[in-house]
C-alpha cells in the first residue's frame, strides 16, 4: 500500500471513528434526511444559516465508514459557505469521483475529500459518499 493510500485510509477511518460536528442541532434552520435502501446508510443533516451562509452544520448517521466520513468532512468544508459555494464544492467532489482524473485543479479546495477519491474504483460506494451532500443540497440549495 502506498503512503498516500495509507494516509487517505487513515483520514477516512479517523472521520468515521471521531466524526466532526456529530449530533442533532437545536434551533436549526433546516433539516434533511436521506437513506440508501440498497446498503442501509441513513443520514440526517441539520443546519443553521445566517445571511445565506451556513453558520452551523451537523449530522447524525448510521452506515458505512464512507458515508459517515463524507458527512463529517462536509460539515467542516461547508461551514461559512453560501449555497452557490456549497453546490460548486459538491460539483468538484462529484467530478473527482465520477470522472477519471477529475478535480485535480480543485485539490486544495477539496481538502480531506481527496481521501475519498479511491471510492471511484467502487461505483456502488459512490452513492455512500454522496448521500449526506445530496441530503443537504436537495433540501437547502
Amino acid at each position: 500500500m502506498s503512503d498516500l493510500t495509507q494516509l487517505y485510509q487513515d483520514i477516512i477511518l479517523g472521520h468515521n471513528k471521531r466524526p466532526r460536528n456529530y449530533g442533532a442541532l437545536e434551533g436549526y434552520s433546516g433539516k434533511a434526511e436521506k437513506n440508501n435502501p440498497l446498503c442501509g446508510d441513513e443520514v440526517s443533516v441539520y443546519w443553521k444559516t445566517e445571511d445565506d451562509r451556513i453558520s452551523d452544520l451537523r449530522f447524525t448517521a448510521q452506515g458505512c465508514a464512507i458515508s459517515r466520513a463524507s458527512a463529517s468532512i462536509m460539515t467542516e468544508l461547508l461551514s461559512g459557505k453560501s449555497k452557490k459555494e456549497s453546490v460548486a464544492l459538491f460539483d468538484a467532489f462529484r467530478t473527482l469521483l465520477e470522472e477519471e482524473g477529475g478535480a485535480a485543479s480543485e485539490e486544495a479546495e477539496l481538502g480531506d475529500l481527496m481521501a475519498l477519491s479511491g471510492v471511484r474504483q467502487y461505483p456502488s460506494r459512490i452513492k455512500c459518499a454522496f448521500l449526506p451532500w445530496q441530503a443537504l443540497l436537495e433540501e437547502w440549495a
